[in-house]
């Protein structure tokens, strides 16, 4: 039964190998992709810098370039490939979206936004509850916010995923720490995953209610006053950020390095927060700013999307028992889910 409805569940593949007899470069945005088909070598360049500023507050980000070489994974390559599809671009990709499991101030009741506290048991948790859930979706690149709540639902969620890639985090502080985070294995480089931090995921900022007790606060400053300052789309709380100052920052990372990584057929993740997700989804979905605002994401529960000729398709939550049923599978998703079964026997 679960098979038949698996089946049920294929949609149509276009051919995604990106790989050409000569070799290509391609570049998009501030991201570099050069492919040498003689080893399969991939070498990709990223220079990010970005800034953000409001109000009385500013933040800024340089960070240098990096390479990171990746070697071609056979379990994500077609099963039978031709002349012709190999002179095509990826048509297809997966972008999967976390929210980070429960944090130690969620349990609290405690305004969290940009304060870095770490995951409670149950956040622990729900991120490996998240990880058994995309556990055979294909993922090359992985992106957190700078907190340590993401990011640790990242890994957890990974020690999960069948393909059993270790997710290594990208230190790019300085020439020392990209020096000495240096693999110099190509074999262990191959089962490698990178993951990249970038402050511009953060939850928004709460500015003075950050580490209040939300009932309290709500008893202080009235319980309508704290609901516009959670769930309006332009209204800040005292020095901090509204959700649409959130999304300034977090939509445009996305579109400047995210994007540009689907478009080239990278399979991404995402482990972040309410806020930018929901910046995000906005912008995926096209949501008005009445829509977004009452938008809720569950902690721990992924989100598929798959990115097919420059529009996002959501797949939705895997909330179902079976994830034939939840994923609704794509064919290019279901090659990959056989392929891991045939490596894994």
């Amino acid at each position: 039964m679960a098979t038949t409805v698996f089946q049920q569940a294929l949609g149509t593949l276009e051919s995604h190998s990106c790989l050409s007899s000569s070799g290509f470069r391609h570049e998009c945005g501030s991201a570099s992709v050069k492919l040498i088909s003689k080893d399969f070598k991939v070498d990709i360049a990223l220079m990010r810098r970005g800034n953000y500023c409001s109000k009385k507050r500013s933040f800024s980000l340089i960070q240098a370039s990096t390479s990171q070489t990746t070697v071609f994974d056979p379990v994500s390559s077609p099963l039978h490939k031709t002349a012709n599809d190999s002179k095509k671009k990826p048509s297809e990709a997966a972008l999967i979206l976390i929210r980070h499991g429960e944090s130690m101030w969620n349990e609290k009741n405690l305004f969290t936004g940009c304060v870095d506290v770490p995951l409670t048991k149950k956040g622990v948790e729900e991120a490996i509850e998240a990880g058994k859930r995309i556990s055979n979706i294909p993922i090359d690149l992985i992106y957190t916010s700078a907190l340590i709540r993401a990011q640790m639902t990242a890994m957890l969620a990974m020690t999960q995923h069948r393909r059993k890639k270790v997710p290594i985090i990208q230190h790019e502080e300085n020439e020392q720490a990209r020096a000495w985070s240096q693999i110099f294995s190509e074999e262990t480089n191959k089962q490698c995953i990178p993951v990249i931090t970038a402050w511009q995921l953060n939850e928004r900022m709460y500015g003075e209610l950050q580490g209040l007790n939300k009932q309290e606060t709500a008893d202080k400053y009235g319980k309508a006053k704290v609901q516009e300052w959670r769930r309006s789309y332009d209204i800040p709380p005292p020095n901090g950020e509204s959700l649409e100052m959130c999304a300034e920052r977090a939509v445009a990372y996305f579109q400047e390095h995210i994007e540009p990584q689907l478009q080239s057929g990278k399979n991404v993740m995402i482990a972040a927060h309410g806020n930018s997700l929901r910046s995000i989804i906005m912008y995926l979905d096209k949501l008005t700013s009445q829509e977004v605002i009452s938008l809720e994401l569950s902690t721990g529960i992924p989100m598929l999307y798959i990115f097919k000729e420059g529009s996002f398709i959501r797949r939705g939550s895997p909330v179902a028992p079976t994830e034939a049923g939840v994923y609704a599978y794509t064919k290019r998703l279901a090659q990959y889910r056989q392929r891991l079964d045939e490596m894994l026997q």
